[in-house]
């Protein structure tokens, strides 16, 4: 296998891109199993993958290949709300509690705070605090966590397990990444269009662009053909496993993390959003605009680089699968790729932090030619 690890594939005739080969093999030789990456830019359009497509055998992951998108799932659910505003069905600074009555929700929290993440209301999949506590959510981890990989969660479920709990801070007042958030996204649009997500996303997002290799999965386990396979390493009773989970029932993340989609779907999507066809562009440049703290808008992150350049981005990753979506401001440069990683030794934090390097390392090449660059989002390794 390890031969294999040393081969990228370049599917653009012409364009060799060298820097950007190199890049995907740093990234292969860290400790993912495979890359695929998709560039838009000045240059045309480049495709290439590195790695492997399943472990133990050399073919390459395939650079048209479906993969688990994770927290990218929430920019485009960002774009639906933002859609339903800008046809006055829902309001920006409306009480969540105004659409979603069942739950009790604090009547401060607006449906803003929930896009931006400042609502302060507990993560389902745990939260950790600054002094160190970590309060647990649904498992996530372990042997727990791959046992679980094939339960059902019904929304309400995460929902209610998360609102049981304190709130983080009071709506409004600081800012903190909650993948419940995002699932009162999810039900809020239900209640609003009387259809699900699925049907909703299919009408206004992925029929209109052709985004014919992204799909909403709901409970199911499956992953349309080609796409490459992720692992999970993890110890149990003193012993190192290695699972396959490219199958799995992604809704123990629901909205907030369970879509899944192509490097080309995530440019057109991208590129349409910041290029103003999806959303007017007072919506556009509300979702742009980022919290102080962190430099979150509404379901997108917005990163200066070091070179002197802005981009527009969010990121995705859980067990096995990473996934990043970058564009300039006006959708003329984009950046798509998924990693995926195998059974190398690395914890929880070390893959966190090199699927972060692996960003950085592509900002640099796509938006800063090569220079120092780098953007600051962190990486969310559950959603």
């Amino acid at each position: 296998m390890r031969e294999s690890l040393h081969t990228i594939e370049d599917t653009t005739a012409g364009q060799e891109r060298p820097e950007l080969q190199k890049a995907m093999q740093e990234i292969v030789d860290a400790g993912f199993a495979g890359i695929q990456l998709r560039v838009h830019d000045e240059r045309g359009e480049w495709a290439g993958s590195a790695g492997v497509r399943k472990l133990g055998e050399t073919a390459k992951p395939p650079t048209d290949g479906h993969f688990r998108i994770g927290s990218n799932t929430k920019t485009f659910v960002a774009t639906l709300v933002l859609q339903l505003v800008a046809e006055g069905k829902v309001g920006l600074d409306a009480p969540a509690d105004d659409y979603l009555p069942e739950f009790g929700l604090d009547r401060q929290i607006t449906v803003r705070m929930l896009l931006q993440h400042t609502s302060g209301v507990f993560n389902f999949t745990g939260e950790l605090y600054p002094d160190g506590t970590i309060v647990p959510g649904i498992p996530w981890q372990g042997q727990e966590y791959v046992d679980g990989l094939s339960h059902t969660y019904e929304p309400e479920e995460l929902l209610r397990l998360a609102l049981s709990k304190p709130v983080r801070f009071a709506p409004g007042t600081d800012w903190s990444y909650s993948n419940t958030n995002y699932v009162l996204a999810k039900l809020l649009i239900e209640k609003v269009t009387g259809r699900s997500l699925a049907e909703e996303m299919q009408r206004r997002i992925l029929g209109p662009l052709g985004l014919s290799g992204t799909v909403v999965p709901g409970a199911s386990s499956e992953i349309p053909e080609p796409h490459a396979h992720g692992y999970y390493r993890y110890e149990d009773a003193g012993q190192w496993k290695v699972v396959d989970v490219t199958r799995m029932n992604p809704s123990w993340v629901s909205a907030a993390g369970d879509m899944i989609s192509t490097t080309e779907d995530l440019h057109t999507f991208i590129a349409a959003l910041t290029g103003g066809k999806l959303i007017p562009a007072p919506l556009l440049a509300e979702m742009c605009k980022p919290y102080p703290k962190i430099g979150y808008g509404l379901g997108v992150f917005v990163q200066e680089t070091d070179c002197g350049g802005t981009v527009i981005t969010h990121n995705g990753g859980f067990f096995g699968w990473g996934a990043l979506m970058y564009s300039t401001p006006d959708g003329g440069k984009t950046l798509t790729a998924s990693l995926t990683s195998g059974d190398a030794a690395l914890d929880f934090a070390a893959t966190a932090e090199a699927f972060q390097k692996a960003q950085q390392r592509f900002v640099k090449e796509v938006f800063c030619g090569g220079q120092a660059g780098s953007a600051d989002q962190a990486a969310e390794p559950t959603g």
